[in-house]
């Protein structure tokens, strides 16, 4: 008996750390050993020694969240890392890796190493409160800045009977009274934990970061709770934040985020998109007449006048444009950016001709006109770099746009030229492979290494400060799998006898087709359309079909009380577009259906997507594939791993567009989806389901 017990103390004083704390945060949570996880935490905790970046795929189930923390918890506890940045797509996502996985892991890297590593949440100035904005109620005239409509959205319910200006003042004074309570307690006045509010409400107690009046000006800089919430970061050993602030930090300089070794990226399939937003912005007649209203009192009449009649210029050149991208600096659009550009120029040389003379309302409305200018300046000059564009919108009409062609060479310069970064999702492998993700992050192909690094212990180390960040940025790809057996667990069906979408609405056999497998799956059906014309008519049909079936519709209440009902009631079915492709988790027989009507391309007059794949035609590439093609794959694997979520869920695809079968670049959308179990059979979809919903011992 001496020799084995031996050989386990051996075994347990060799193991490397980041395993230690492992099993531990897994044993905490009643969680079982899965081998992908290990494999990922030993591959992160290489990648944080040898400076290689590293993209890991983690299927559904993984428990990607304590692979990552351990190995990120232990070389700070060991001193090989000063601070690690976890950035998660949404605020949500934050919260909840903040509140949930986190503290597990804390608790295990304590039980291992008896020492625990301090973390903080971090967020956009916007998420906190701003004391002098919530106790000076903004300038006189700050209700010029919400109109009627908006207004009317305040209300708490529809057909209350409280007027909308009313809705609204009753939630700003909830809103400062839950403020002072925060500054009492020396809390961080984070929106999360606010009474329930409004969009609206919310503006009125917060504050842009251009119109933070600075700690130094502000008289109440020394309690303002964003710089509260960054002296907790700057003593914080892990900092939990979002893509978008990565984003902003990447853009400004490092200077939103405290300096830190390496960034570990979750949900990363969705970084270049929050990405380009955070590098995005809009222009329009509206914008600018409230920000006009807002400085006109300390301006002269004749520079107030411009700058009002600047946004008659810019409607003018709206109405005139088409609704397409405009390259031209002389069009009507370039042209009338131009005269916005200029009043703005006067009128912020004369909003801040006082220096620190001027009072803190003046200042900020001279910060609202500079960034009125910052867009204009950006829209005129008509960078080959740049995206502008016109789009109308259902309630505000037509505005100007303006994004980043491409966000690689930032995301390569800002974000992986200076640290080890890993990026991990369940869908970073698209066609069956890394290039296209990386490709879009900065990452070029021949810098792809993906042999085993030396292992965690005693691997050299790569010293990434100071590095010209278009030097070689080497990197690893890896997938790690999923714990789900997905040719046993699910059926991907494709229905190759249905005709072609069209652009005049789903043809009455694939209604007819909808209708007959939600039948056969008794409701439990998830339906993600590709608009909510579509969801509609899908709905409308099946309800008239099947009387007795509950089919709920994104519209027909809010989203969350949908989502809620979905779960709660396991006949039903809920149709909806694109924001169910994404993050909504509902295992066992609630759902055991996926529907999905077509391959979700990009909107082919999408001026932003048309623009990127020009560039990449232009420079000898397919702008299709690398954008379209790529676009579809991505929502086309987050939509299909919305039906297995537990080892134990069974169920069925269901796409209804031939075309994943049929065309050329449908076997580079079917290498980007699990390997279900593939049929094109209507009837063996019909009767899998059937078995599903059938009680045993049951004819």
């Amino acid at each position: 008996m001496a020799e084995p017990t031996a050989q386990v103390r051996e075994s347990e004083t060799t193991e490397p750390g980041h395993r230690k704390v492992l099993d531990a945060a897994v044993s905490g949570i009643s969680g079982q050993e899965r081998p992908g996880q290990v494999e990922m935490a030993d591959a992160i905790a290489a990648a944080l020694d040898s400076g290689r970046h590293l993209l890991v795929q983690a299927g559904t189930g993984t428990g990607k969240s304590l692979g990552y923390l351990a190995p990120a918890l232990i070389k700070l506890v060991e001193g090989s890392a000063t601070r690690i940045v976890v950035a998660t797509a949404t605020l949500a996502l934050q919260s909840q890796l903040a509140d949930n996985d986190i503290p597990a892991a804390l608790a295990a890297v304590k039980q291992v190493t008896g020492k625990q590593p301090r973390h903080a949440v971090l967020k956009g100035r916007t998420n906190y409160a701003c004391l002098y904005r919530a106790r000076s109620g903004g300038a006189d005239d700050q209700a010029a800045l919400f109109g009627v409509d908006d207004l009317a959205d305040t209300l708490p319910s529809a057909g209350s009977a409280a007027e909308p200006e009313s809705a609204l003042g009753a939630e700003v004074l909830r809103l400062r009274e839950w403020i002072e309570e925060e500054h009492d307690r020396t809390g961080l006045a984070d929106r999360d934990g606010a009474p329930s509010h409004s969009e609206r409400a919310w503006q009125q107690v917060s504050i842009p970061v251009r119109e933070c009046l600075g700690v130094q000006r502000c008289p109440y800089g020394d309690s303002c709770f964003v710089e509260r919430s960054r002296d907790v970061a700057r003593a914080a050993d892990l900092i939990v934040t979002n893509h978008a602030l990565l984003a902003i930090n990447a853009m400004h300089g490092e200077t939103a985020l405290p300096e830190h070794d390496a960034v570990i990226i979750d949900e990363a399939h969705e970084l270049v998109s929050r990405v380009t937003g955070a590098a995005s912005a809009e222009l329009s007649p509206q914008a600018i007449e409230r920000v006009g209203r807002r400085a006109a009192g300390y301006l002269e009449d004749e520079v107030a006048l411009d700058l009002l009649e600047s946004a008659d210029a810019l409607r003018a050149a709206l109405d005139e444009s088409p609704l397409e991208r405009i390259e031209d600096p002389d069009s009507p659009l370039g042209l009338a950016c131009a005269t916005v550009r200029t009043a703005a120029r006067r009128a912020v040389s004369d909003l801040t001709s006082g220096g620190e003379k001027a009072d803190p309302e003046q200042r900020q409305a001279a910060a609202a006109v500079k960034e009125i200018f910052d867009i204009a300046e950006r829209m005129a000059g008509m960078s080959q770099y740049d995206v502008i564009w016109v789009t109308e919108r259902e309630r505000t009409g037509r505005e100007a746009c303006v994004a980043p062609l491409s966000v690689s060479g930032l995301m390569r310069s800002s974000i992986f030229g200076a640290r080890t970064v890993v990026l991990t999702s369940a869908t970073l492998k698209l066609g069956g492979d890394f290039g296209p993700v990386a490709a879009s992050v900065g990452l070029r192909p021949e810098e792809r290494d993906d042999s085993v690094p030396n292992g965690g212990e005693g691997a050299e180390s790569d010293d990434r400060e100071g590095e010209d960040p278009e030097g070689p940025q080497p990197w690893r790809g890896l997938d790690v799998g999923s714990p789900f057996d997905y040719p046993r667990q699910g059926i991907l069906y494709i229905a190759t006898d249905l005709p072609p979408p069209g652009r005049d609405g789903m043809a009455e056999q694939t209604l007819a087709e909808i209708a007959e497998l939600v039948w056969a799956a008794g409701g439990r059906t998830l339906g993600l359309f590709s608009s909510r014309r579509a969801a509609e008519a899908a709905a409308t049909y099946v309800r008239k079909q099947l009387p007795k079936q509950t089919i709920l519709c994104q519209g027909d209440a809010q989203l969350t009380e949908l989502k809620r009902r979905f779960v709660a009631e396991e006949e039903s079915s809920l149709f909806g577009t694109l924001s169910l492709w994404q993050g909504v988790d509902v295992p066992g027989d609630t759902c055991i259906q996926v529907i999905i009507d077509r391959i979700p391309f990009p909107r082919p007059d999408d001026p932003l997507l048309l623009a990127r794949q020009r560039s990449v035609a232009e420079a000898g590439g397919n702008g299709f594939m690398a954008v379209a093609a790529t676009h579809a794959a991505l929502l086309l694997a987050q939509g299909t791993g919305r039906l297995i979520r537990r080892i134990s869920d069974r169920g069925l695809v269901a796409v209804l567009d031939p075309r994943l079968a049929t065309a050329r670049y449908g076997s580079f959308l079917r290498a980007s989806l699990p390997a279900f179990w593939p049929t094109r059979d209507r009837e063996v979809a019909v009767q899998a389901l059937r078995r599903l919903t059938t009680p045993p011992g049951t004819a």
